[in-house]
């Protein structure tokens, strides 16, 4: 055996040695792009936004700005890091950045149970993709349907997050129902409502546009406390 295939067997060994966490790294922060949210950036990377806030010491305000980096996991209890962050909070933005980047405050963790909103479904076409099933996002549903078609509010709340930010998505928007819920809807073509506006249950948002393989098709998801759920189990039976 040659010293080129020695070596390559060797590598093998320490790769088959080591635990899969090196093999599954996933990045521990975020850089602030220009347009993200607070729930925008909890959105992508499956967490709640209260847990972002209270990781990077963001107070009341839940206030982020382009060039900052956020913390997407918990620091460790009454490590050095964290008394650093402690004594030196994040500084402020400048004050033309201050109202571009920032989320409205919600209560800590542990308030009182939220509501089930009243769901409807967001648009009449016939179901895709199921939960969880190859051909969709992996975190939702897929609803077809023609292009153009309208696209409605599955429940009433505040739209926080309305743009094409997010990879994969598309021009989605993200409405907020209460301090657990949250629905999405991405793939449309064009967006009818802005972030900070209150949308009712049934109130048209957006026009059906095209996902993968350039079918006409709504990417419709629910989170509860930032964690995607079937959206099955929550809309009326058909």
């Amino acid at each position: 055996m040659s010293w080129r295939l020695m070596l390559a067997a060797a590598v093998m060994v320490v790769i088959a040695g080591c635990s899969g966490r090196a093999l599954q790294w996933e990045p521990d922060s975020y850089v602030v792009r220009e347009g993200d949210t607070l729930y925008s950036i909890a959105f992508r990377h499956g967490l709640d936004h209260r847990e972002l806030a209270s990781w990077n010491d963001l107070g009341q305000g839940r206030l982020i700005y382009p060039g900052q980096v956020i913390r997407l996991v918990p620091p460790a209890q009454g490590s050095s890091e964290t008394r650093v962050a402690t004594q030196n909070p994040t500084p402020k933005p400048p004050a033309s950045d201050r109202s571009a980047s920032s989320a409205r405050p919600s209560p800590p963790r542990n308030a009182a149970v939220q509501p089930v909103p009243r769901w409807r479904w967001p648009t009449a076409g016939p179901l895709l993709v199921g939960y969880g099933e190859r051909g969709g996002l992996g975190e939702g549903i897929s609803i077809g349907g023609k292009r153009g078609d309208s696209i409605v509010a599955a429940a009433e709340g505040r739209v926080v997050y309305s743009g094409s930010g997010l990879i994969g998505y598309g021009k989605l928007i993200i409405v907020k129902h209460n301090d657990a819920f949250l629905s999405a809807y991405g793939h449309n073509d064009a967006l009818y409502v802005e972030e900070g506006d209150l949308v009712k249950s049934g109130q048209r948002i957006a026009a059906m546009g095209e996902g993968p393989g350039r079918r006409p098709v709504l990417h419709f998801e629910i989170r509860l406390n930032g964690e995607p759920v079937n959206p099955l189990s929550y809309l009326p039976r058909r």
